[in-house]
């Protein structure tokens, strides 16, 4: 079968080539509506599909963005990732998406691998390690923006919540209940991960603020599998906590784990509040009291920021955009006002 060309498309639609090179490129300002519509039945009765490799090397342009995540399982990540997508779709972008699993050397031959690929633009959910990758990219002007974390020593766009705020707002809540043995569960404490730093900060400086006590008593710290079994030691000690502080998903999920094996009653023995809105949180019993992250706004703003820089309009420094948390009220806390 004979190969379909773009000028066998123009024939039928009794345009010129240029007039459909235009069309597949998006470029309609001087284009009628009833030539649009003849360009697109044309394509579809012949089957015509475009070269893409050849439109690629003429236009400089892959017209695709990767993306790197660090955990597929994460609610932030899937959520942040179709807002993503959606927006490179309505610029004609399509999104290649790898997943590091928080593993630096991943995270590198990622970088490398769709660089070779030849991407327009990098959006990160980085490691927090790898600086001298991101260092390279930024001096080469190359499009990159991250998200949820920021990579220390690297000027770049990055996307986040207002972790401190999340952090004060959970603390603050719970201590207008009357709760005042405040623990905060968290995967371990290391320095290159910017929110668990930064919502940990925001936990000691509101406690301090609020007159509580803050030790290690206060800090329940491992990674998510390990939890039950790390909270079953603290919930033995005579002064256990009375309200739990979850800085994620993952961790919220360790505290059900054990709620769930020790039958410890949520909210009558210890009251919860987690980071990121999970999908299951008003149809658990009881319902959760959550901080939600605005993981849409979060995503649209991330790939707008990569489309500014690949045009070259963006003639500002590196900016970090902070994201407000909403407080989303339900019944894992007793709500008695002391």
């Amino acid at each position: 079968m004979k190969k379909v060309t773009m000028a066998d498309v123009a024939k039928l639609a009794n345009v010129s080539k240029s007039t459909v090179s235009q069309y597949l490129n998006k470029r309609y300002e001087y284009m009628s509506e009833e030539t649009r519509k003849r360009i697109a039945q044309a394509i579809e009765e012949l089957g015509y599909q475009p070269n893409v490799i050849a439109r690629s090397l003429k236009q400089k342009t892959t017209a695709t963005i990767g993306v790197i995540v660090f955990n597929m399982l994460h609610m932030l990540t899937t959520q942040v990732l179709h807002a993503i997508e959606e927006e490179c779709q309505k610029r004609g972008f399509q999104v290649i998406v790898c997943n590091s699993g928080d593993d630096p050397e991943k995270e590198k031959k990622y970088v490398e691998m769709l660089l070779a690929k030849q991407v327009d633009g990098l959006i990160v959910f980085p490691t927090g390690k790898n600086d001298d990758v991101y260092r390279r990219l930024v001096a080469e002007q190359f499009p990159l923006v991250f998200v949820d974390r920021m990579v220390p020593g690297v000027e770049a766009d990055s996307v986040l919540l207002d972790n401190l705020g999340a952090a004060e707002m959970a603390v603050d809540y719970f201590a207008s209940y009357g709760y005042n043995r405040i623990a905060i569960v968290t995967p371990p404490l290391v320095p290159y991960n910017v929110p668990r730093m930064e919502r940990f900060e925001g936990f000691r400086a509101a406690m301090e603020k609020r007159g509580f006590e803050v030790g290690d008593q206060n800090v329940i710290a491992a990674e998510p599998a390990a939890l039950p079994g790390e909270l079953k030691k603290r919930f033995m000690e005579p002064e256990r906590p009375n309200a739990l502080f979850a800085i994620n998903d993952l961790t919220l999920m360790g505290i059900l784990r054990f709620v769930k094996e020790t039958g410890i009653r949520v909210p009558d023995e210890v009251a919860i509040i987690n980071i990121d809105d999970v999908p299951f949180a008003d149809i658990y019993t009881p319902a959760l009291t959550t901080i939600a992250q605005p993981t849409f706004a979060m995503g649209k703003k991330a790939a707008e920021r990569v489309f500014e820089q690949m045009d070259r309009k963006r003639v500002d420094q590196p900016k970090v955009f902070r994201f407000s948390p909403t407080l989303m009220e339900r019944t894992s806390i007793r709500r008695e006002k002391k």
